[in-house]
C-alpha cells in the first residue's frame, strides 16, 4: 500500500460523459498500480441543477466500466456545516470579507473595465471596508494575494505560473449562504487527504486560486496533473454534435465496457505501438509520464474497431448473458431451450456491436420466423418442397451433431442431384427468414432438432 490518495469528483448535473469517464479511469489506474486509495465524491453544490437521476447514472456508469472506488461516494451537500466553519475561519483571520456590491454595480464595474481595455475582474471595493451592521445582502470573498506569482509543477504540463495581479477576490459563499466550487473542492480534497489531483485541463486556471485557499487554511498543497481535453474530429471540444457523449449511451448502442476502457485510456496515453490493453495490462503499464500534453481526438471508428475485437475474442458465456439483455430490449426475450452462448459463437465474427448481434439473433429466439419478403419470394418456391421434405426426413433420424447434420445434407444432395447452394440457401431462408444467417449446420444445431424440423414444415406450408 502507498499513501497515494486520488479522487474522481463528478457534478451530477447530467450523465457521465466521455471526458469525465477518462479522468475517472486515469485516477483508478494510478490507485490500483501504486496500491493507493481511489475516492468518489459527488460535487452537488449546484442544488438547482443536480439531480438524483444524474447521481444514479454516474454510479451506474462507474460500475459498468469496472471502476470500483475504495471510499465514497461522498456528497458535498452533506458537508455544508464544514464549509461554513471554514468560511468563518477565514473571516475571523481577516483572509475573507463580506462584499455588499449589487449585481448591477458589478455589471457596471465590469463594463467600465472592458471599456478601458482591462481584464473584467472585481476591483476590491469592499476588501478593506469596516464590517456593517445592516441586513443588506452580501457574498463572502476570499482575499487573494495581490503581489508575486503563484506557481505549481503540473505532473503532465510542467511548471505553470500565474501573476497574482490577474487573480481577483473570488466569491467563496453566495448570498444564499451556499459555498462555491473553488472553495469547497479545496476543503474536500484537503480533508480527504488527497495527495494528487488528476483532472481535466479546463481546471488549470482554477488551480492558483485553490492553492491560495489551501495556504490560507493551513492545508498541505497536493500535486496536480491536468489531462488534455478530448476533441471531436473537427478539433473542437467534444459535444453532442459529434455523436453520443454519455458513457451509458455507448452501452445502449451495444459497446462492451472493456472496449470503452481500452479506447478511453488511449485518448491521450500511449505505450509504444500497442493498441489492445486489458484492465490488468493497464494497471501494470499506466503512468502519468506517458500522458501527452496535446488534446485527444475522438474517433468513433477506432472505438468500433476495438469493440469488434472484444466481441470476437470474448467469452461466449458472458456475451450470451449480455445478448439476452439486448434481445429483451429489442422486444424478443430469449425462450427456453436456446443456449445463448452457442448463439454467440455463430455470430461473434459477424457482429461489431451487441445490438447488431442481437438483431441478427432474433430468429433464434422467436417462435415464428419473420421472413424477408424478397428472400422468401426467391427461395421458398414449389420446387423446394420435396427438398425440404427430404431434409426433414433425414433430420428426424440422423445423429444430432455436426457430423450427423452434415451427413443428412449429403444424403439429400445425393437424392435430389442438386448442388449445395440449391439446398443450403433456401434452407437458411426457411430457418432464419433471410439470406445472411450463419453457417446452416451451425444454425440447425443451435435451433435444435425439433425447432429446425418445425421451421422446415412451416416453410412447406407457407409455399403451399
Amino acid at each position: 500500500m502507498s499513501d497515494l490518495r486520488v479522487r474522481f469528483a463528478p457534478s451530477p448535473t447530467g450523465y457521465l460523459h466521455i471526458g469525465g469517464a477518462r479522468t475517472a479511469l486515469f485516477n483508478y489506474l494510478l490507485a490500483r498500480k501504486l496500491g493507493g486509495t481511489f475516492i468518489l465524491r459527488i460535487e452537488d453544490t449546484d442544488v438547482e441543477r443536480s439531480t438524483q437521476e444524474s447521481v444514479d447514472a454516474i454510479l451506474q456508469a462507474m460500475d459498468w466500466l469496472g471502476l470500483s472506488y475504495d471510499e465514497g461516494p461522498f456528497y458535498q451537500t452533506e458537508r455544508f456545516d464544514l464549509y461554513k466553519e471554514k468560511v468563518q475561519q477565514l473571516l475571523d483571520e481577516g483572509k475573507a470579507y463580506k462584499c455588499y456590491c449589487s449585481a448591477d454595480e458589478l455589471d457596471t464595474k465590469r463594463e467600465a473595465a472592458m471599456a478601458r481595455g482591462d481584464k473584467p475582474q472585481y476591483d476590491g471595493t469592499c476588501r478593506d471596508l469596516d464590517p456593517r451592521d445592516d441586513d443588506a445582502p452580501y457574498v463572502i470573498r476570499f482575499k487573494s494575494k495581490k503581489e508575486g506569482v503563484t506557481s505549481f509543477n503540473d505532473r503532465i504540463k510542467g511548471t505553470i505560473s500565474f501573476n497574482n495581479q490577474e487573480l481577483d477576490d473570488m466569491i467563496i459563499q453566495r448570498t444564499d449562504g451556499t459555498p462555491t466550487y473553488n472553495f469547497v473542492v479545496v476543503i474536500d480534497d484537503a480533508e480527504m487527504g488527497l495527495t494528487l489531483v488528476v483532472r481535466g485541463d479546463d481546471h488549470v486556471n482554477n488551480t492558483p486560486r485553490q492553492i491560495q485557499i489551501y495556504e490560507a487554511l493551513g492545508y498541505p498543497v497536493p500535486e496536480f496533473a491536468h489531462v488534455p481535453m478530448i476533441l471531436g474530429a473537427d478539433k473542437k471540444r467534444l459535444s453532442k454534435r459529434h455523436g453520443a457523449t454519455s458513457v451509458m449511451a455507448y452501452r445502449d448502442m451495444g459497446y462492451l465496457p472493456e472496449a470503452m476502457v481500452n479506447y478511453l485510456v488511449r485518448l491521450g496515453w500511449s505505450f509504444g505501438d500497442e493498441e489492445i490493453f486489458s484492465m490488468d495490462d493497464l494497471i501494470e503499464k499506466f503512468t502519468l509520464e506517458n500522458v501527452g500534453r496535446s488534446a485527444g481526438v475522438f474517433n468513433p471508428e477506432k472505438l468500433l474497431w476495438l469493440n469488434e475485437h472484444y466481441i470476437k475474442t470474448g467469452d461466449p458465456q458472458r456475451l450470451g448473458e449480455l445478448l439476452g439483455e439486448y434481445l429483451t430490449t429489442l422486444g424478443h426475450p430469449p425462450t427456453d431451450g436456446i443456449d445463448l452462448a452457442e448463439v454467440v459463437k455463430t455470430l461473434q465474427d459477424r457482429s461489431k456491436t451487441m445490438v447488431e448481434m442481437a438483431e441478427k439473433a432474433v430468429f433464434y429466439v422467436t417462435e415464428a420466423v419473420e421472413f424477408d419478403q424478397s428472400a422468401a419470394d426467391k427461395f421458398l418456391t414449389a420446387e423446394q418442397v420435396p427438398v425440404f421434405e427430404a431434409l426433414v426426413a433425414q433430420l428426424e433420424q440422423c445423429s444430432f451433431d455436426a457430423e450427423g447434420v452434415e451427413a443428412a445434407f449429403k444424403t439429400v444432395l445425393e437424392q435430389t442431384g442438386l448442388k449445395f447452394g440449391k439446398v443450403g440457401q433456401p434452407t437458411r431462408v426457411a430457418l432464419s427468414g433471410g439470406t445472411s444467417a450463419p453457417g446452416i449446420y451451425e444454425v440447425i444445431l443451435v435451433l435444435g432438432r425439433e425447432r429446425s424440423i418445425q421451421r422446415l414444415k412451416d416453410a412447406i406450408a407457407r409455399i403451399g
